[in-house]
């Protein structure tokens, strides 16, 4: 297979110094050529200092080919994201996304250009992503890749057709258009509900991508285990306060496959992802209904 050694990685990088030089690390050991780099301004004046000493350690880059952003403002994670992935799509239409907190074993890089080149005329697939986590894995899954109409905001790539327009709407109203469609709108977990209600509130990005892929039937790929790692677990994380998804030793990278599976989602994932992160509740009038019912059979038996 021709894999394309020119994908960029567009790097979000705020005020964690020490967290931003692992994470170049693992991209320098995987020769990424390409970096598209948005450093966000210090939200309070006592960032200053760290917000600098982060744009240092990017501008120090000379094993790659970099384009660095140094935003004049804090924009926050979400509209940073948001902002800088659109504006590398008016330049590129395959991108590889990180953040300063996450970090990949070596050839993470080459199997997710790999997986974006093999599918890029494919519709179905709308994004690739190198994380996964043992509870949210499918029980068949043995050492191949699979699909999941559920993707990911750890280490991801996808295409310019599948940000697209789409992607300027908030999760709130593509939730609406899902309920237009008769989408089950916990078919992938209450969290995507409620990370939807407070979307603008608290300034993410993540929960609009996910129902954007929902509304289009759109798929993920995911591995069979994470190449990525979250290494963001401090005051400085904005949405990862816990240490919910802490992954297990990372693995080593496996070959790419000589056969790549069918975009078709594994029929376990909506299952584990509302086993995992809670299912629809029941409406307060079912409920009501059921126990009318139920003191009207014990009235007449």
């Amino acid at each position: 297979m021709n894999i394309p050694h020119s994908i960029p990685v567009v790097l979000f990088a705020y005020a964690r110094p020490d967290h931003l030089r692992r994470t170049l690390a693992c991209l320098r050991e995987n020769n990424v050529p390409l970096i598209y780099a948005f450093a966000d301004g210090p939200k309070t004046p006592d960032l200053a200092e760290r917000v600098n000493e982060v744009r240092s350690i990017l501008r120090a880059i000379d094993w790659c080919e970099l384009h660095l952003v140094e935003r004049t403002e804090n924009l926050g994670l979400g509209n940073s994201i948001l902002t800088g992935v659109s504006e590398v799509f008016q330049r590129h239409e395959t991108i590889i996304v990180f953040e300063d907190d996450l970090i990949c074993v070596p050839g993470t890089y080459q199997y997710l250009c790999a997986a974006l080149e093999h599918y890029k005329d494919d519709l179905r697939v709308m994004s690739v992503t190198g994380f996964n986590h043992p509870a949210d894995t499918p029980s068949n899954i043995a050492d191949q890749p699979y699909f999941d109409g559920r993707s990911d905001c750890w280490v991801w790539g996808a295409y310019a057709r599948s940000w697209g327009n789409g992607m300027q709407k908030s999760a709130l109203e593509l939730m609406a258009e899902c309920r237009r469609k008769g989408i089950d709108i916990y078919r992938y977990g209450a969290t995507l509900v409620n990370m939807a209600k407070i979307e603008k509130e608290k300034n993410i990005w993540a929960v609009r991508f996910l129902y954007w892929h929902i509304v289009n039937g759109g798929l993920c790929l995911r591995p069979p285990f994470s190449l990525v790692e979250h290494i963001g677990y401090d005051r400085f994380s904005t949405n990862a306060s816990q240490k919910l998804l802490e992954t297990p030793v990372l693995q080593e990278m496996y070959l790419i496959p000589d056969k790549w599976p069918e975009p078709i989602e594994n029929p376990e994932c909506p299952a584990i992802w509302q086993k995992t992160n809670g299912g629809k509740p029941d409406n307060v009038i079912v409920k009501a209904v059921k126990k009318i019912k139920k003191h009207v059979k014990l009235l007449f038996n």
